[in-house]
């Protein structure tokens, strides 16, 4: 099991997404507020304080929170090219804002208890990710040491579970709240999976990540978004009752034979081997437009 592809490719939010979070736990480290970072009640209900607001989303207030947060961020790109940029800058904010509803909630609640300070950092969106983590992704890989039954899912797990005990109580509480509001989205309370933001706000990511490497987009399926199915003039959609059957190209369109790695980064994201390489001889090897198809076929 894996996150696919190394790197960002078609993840532009999750790129952008993980270089904020380390640049303000690096600038809170430099400026000596790393202690000070976590969200208490005196910061929401009696004096407010904007930047303890910006520090609870993004800045992690140590450097081991900083390690193991960033590398679950790094591995759930898988759900942005799963569900697509569109789509999963959504996921994004309802996590945020909703485990942020969570967490002042609780400290009202627990007003005068022994917890006074929920940990800093982007708890609601990590653990928000563990609940499609948990039902979706499927285990390839299954072994034992010492007699223990463990699979490649085991590592996620225990990264996620060391985060969320490294403040003890701290921590506790906004990793729950983060499992609560994904339990929600999973859901789809208020019809929140079927929202996508405009297409303006992806590519615009996008484009911040090519700059980001000094590079530009050099192939039609890099300039492509999940979530937004690209046109095809020269070749027409046609499926039959399970949507998976190949599509017949036009005349002057000759049929482009999938590649492995096309094939595996499908695979990766839980599809079936055949229905990906039939998806993508329909869309010509484009790892985005296979995606939409096999998407829009589950939903069918």
């Amino acid at each position: 099991m894996n996150g696919g592809p190394s790197g960002f490719n078609n993840a532009p939010i999750t790129r952008t997404f993980i270089i904020g979070c380390a640049l303000f736990t690096i600038l809170f480290g430099i400026q000596g507020r790393s202690n000070k970072l976590g969200l208490s009640y005196q910061d929401i209900f009696k004096q407010l304080r904007p930047w303890k607001l910006l520090a609870s989303i993004f800045a992690f207030s140590s450097t081991p929170e900083l390690m193991f947060g960033l590398y679950l961020l790094y591995y759930f790109r898988v759900f942005e090219r799963q569900i697509g940029s569109n789509k999963y800058s959504v996921f994004i904010l309802f996590s945020i804002f909703g485990s942020l509803l969570f967490e002042v909630l609780t400290l009202a609640l627990l007003r005068g208890s022994s917890l006074n300070m929920i940990s800093s950092g982007p708890y609601g969106v990590l653990f928000s990710s563990f609940v499609p983590f948990f039902l979706d992704i499927p285990v390839s890989t299954r072994f034992r040491v010492f007699g223990l039954h463990f699979s490649d899912k085991s590592f996620i797990y225990l990264a996620g579970i060391q985060l969320l005990l490294s403040s003890w109580k701290k921590s506790i509480v906004p990793g729950i709240c983060g499992i609560l509001v994904g339990s929600l989205y999973r859901l789809n309370i208020l019809g929140i999976r079927r929202l996508k933001s405009p297409d303006f706000i992806a590519s615009f990511f996008s484009r911040l990540s090519f700059s980001s490497t000094g590079s530009t987009p050099s192939a039609a399926p890099s300039r492509h978004v999940l979530g937004n199915l690209p046109p095809y003039t020269h070749r027409q959609a046609q499926s039959n009752n399970n949507n998976y059957q190949e599509v017949s190209s036009s005349s002057s369109a000759p049929t482009i034979e999938p590649t492995e790695e096309s094939i595996a980064t499908l695979v990766s994201m839980g599809f079936d081997m055949n229905h990906a390489r039939q998806a993508l001889v329909q869309a010509g090897n484009d790892v985005n437009a296979a995606t939409n198809i096999l998407l829009e076929a589950q939903t069918q």
